[in-house]
């Protein structure tokens, strides 16, 4: 870390701990996420990095209910991600002054082809169980809210807002997606049976309602950035994902595996005896 700064004007600080490994495990998303942006922020301070851009995410808001939430509506996090994510957004914004700009681009749920594929999204998710299986496999009830976005559009946003003037982003928070682009998940579950030829709903046994519940207002960021532009929508994604899933002859045992699901490659790691608990590696 040290010297991670120099010569550098702006950072766009991706990095993070994405989600509990396991029970025991739960305790340093604090350590990494937080206390790691610490000393980044220090870093940046100490070689005037002009311009901060932090990737948070909607998970902010976690049992937000059924209203439409905006960028200054009250956190209700339920998972210690979305803890961490409010921390950082908390700690960056009060560094901000006339020489130092965060942005906070909240993203949305993402989904989508790349080259880093993850199945562990739920509409990545559903695709795959329904072209490898038959059966959109619905492993919550399916009435939770969620705001959707295509990874190309993040990134479309991170690029945006690096050109941004800084008095438009200045210490400023933006939900990232496309306005519109909320559903329950059993809605995109039909969509998904719409696309996906011959498949049909399952639930799983004893499948509940998702404590992560909020729909959110992407209208800010558009309206002041106009050159972000979204140019993708949960159907086209899941057409996307049902023509590469189907091209490339995915499997069930390649997608429920530990290569694209990042929670089970670290518990590999971690009974490998890899990674310890703090998810360092071991010394050999």
């Amino acid at each position: 870390m040290q010297g991670a700064a120099e010569d550098i004007d702006i950072i766009i600080h991706a990095a993070g701990h994405a989600h509990t490994a396991t029970t025991r495990t739960a305790g340093i998303h604090r350590k990494i996420t937080l206390e790691g942006t610490r000393h980044l922020l220090a870093e940046a301070e100490k070689h005037g990095v002009q311009r901060f851009i932090f990737s948070s995410s909607c998970s902010n808001y976690g049992a937000g209910g059924e209203d439409m939430l905006t960028e200054e509506s009250t956190f209700n996090p339920v998972t210690p991600y979305g803890e961490s994510k409010v921390m950082v957004e908390r700690d960056v914004s009060r560094m901000a002054n006339d020489r130092f700009s965060p942005v906070f681009l909240r993203n949305a749920t993402a989904f989508g082809v790349s080259r880093r594929l993850r199945f562990d999204l739920v509409v990545n998710n559903l695709v795959a169980w329904a072209v490898t299986t038959g059966k959109v496999h619905l492993k919550s009830d399916g009435s939770a809210w969620r705001p959707l976005v295509h990874i190309r559009d993040i990134s479309a946003a991170f690029l945006a807002t690096l050109e941004a003037p800084a008095d438009a982003v200045q210490n400023k928070a933006f939900n990232v997606g496309v306005p519109g682009e909320n559903f329950r998940i059993k809605q995109v579950a039909e969509m998904v049976k719409e696309t996906v030829p011959g498949s049909e709903l399952r639930f799983e046994q004893g499948a509940s309602a998702d404590t992560r519940n909020y729909q959110v207002d992407c209208s800010r960021l558009p309206a002041t950035v106009p050159a972000f532009k979204t140019s993708w929508t949960v159907k086209a994604g899941i057409e996307e994902c049902y023509d590469s899933f189907t091209k490339s002859g995915v499997t069930l045992e390649e997608f429920e595996g530990i290569r694209y699901k990042r929670i089970d490659h670290v518990r590999r790691l971690i009974a490998d005896g890899i990674l310890d608990d703090k998810l360092r590696h071991k010394a050999r």
